[in-house]
């Protein structure tokens, strides 16, 4: 479960960037959360992994405190960002072996690290391929291998369709359900709001720091989400 409670984060330069989140996001559930840049989305996802310490209130997954134990919670999530950060002269194999490594898992057989690339949708061309030489949603579909071989819990992810085709797009949703139903919880931040609508059990608009508005799958169903959203936009 990702939940935070109260969470918020206060600059030095007294920009208020968080205000009193609250949200949670249990197994098989996928919680999106839109909003414009500067609204929040990112700096939400960066306090889930102590990337930067919240000014009161608290962020924990699996019920451990990101601030409190960073290691610790860190062990039970996984993290996509919008450019995903890889080895370009390692292959493909080699950046799976490398970054699953560092969770502790040793000697990965090439034929595993293969299903997964497979799982992903990765072209098997590219699995012995230099990955300076990838498109970006072939690194989005690895940086989502790494996260499925670290075997977490929690996926969080920051803009992750973001500059894709709308075929590496399509892919990336699908996969998106598939973890869910191996029971992941999901939080995803994007500016698609069909996105959000087409893959989101909850919703979450956020602005200026704020969660201004939440509503479910069921919720939604009778709602045109763009207007909603560009309403939520216009207020204050």
């Amino acid at each position: 479960m990702i939940q935070a409670t109260d969470l918020t984060k206060r600059y030095e330069d007294n920009l208020l960037a968080l205000d009193h989140l609250n949200l949670t996001i249990q197994p098989n559930q996928i919680y999106c959360l839109l909003g414009a840049n500067g609204a929040g989305k990112t700096t939400t996802i960066n306090l889930f992994f102590n990337f930067i310490e919240p000014t009161s209130g608290t962020a924990t997954i699996n019920g451990i405190d990101c601030a409190k134990n960073p290691i610790e919670a860190k062990k039970h999530a996984a993290y996509v960002s919008e450019n995903v950060m890889l080895y370009g002269n390692f292959t493909a194999r080699q950046n799976l072996d490398f970054f699953t490594s560092l969770t502790g898992r040793k000697n990965m057989r090439k034929e595993d690290t293969y299903v997964v690339m497979r799982e992903v949708g990765l072209p098997e061309r590219a699995f012995e391929q230099r990955v300076k030489t990838f498109s970006k949603g072939m690194r989005q579909k690895l940086g989502i291998a790494i996260a499925i071989l670290k075997r977490a819990p929690a996926l969080l992810l920051d803009e992750p369709t973001s500059g894709l085709d709308p075929k590496a797009a399509a892919d990336f949703v699908s996969l998106l359900f598939k973890l869910r139903s191996e029971g992941k919880a999901i939080l995803m931040s994007t500016h698609d709001v069909f996105r959000a609508k087409e893959v989101a059990d909850i919703v979450g608009i956020m602005k200026e720091g704020t969660l201004i508005m939440e509503k479910t799958k069921e919720e939604l169903q009778y709602e045109d989400l763009e207007k909603l959203y560009l309403k939520y936009m216009e207020i204050g």
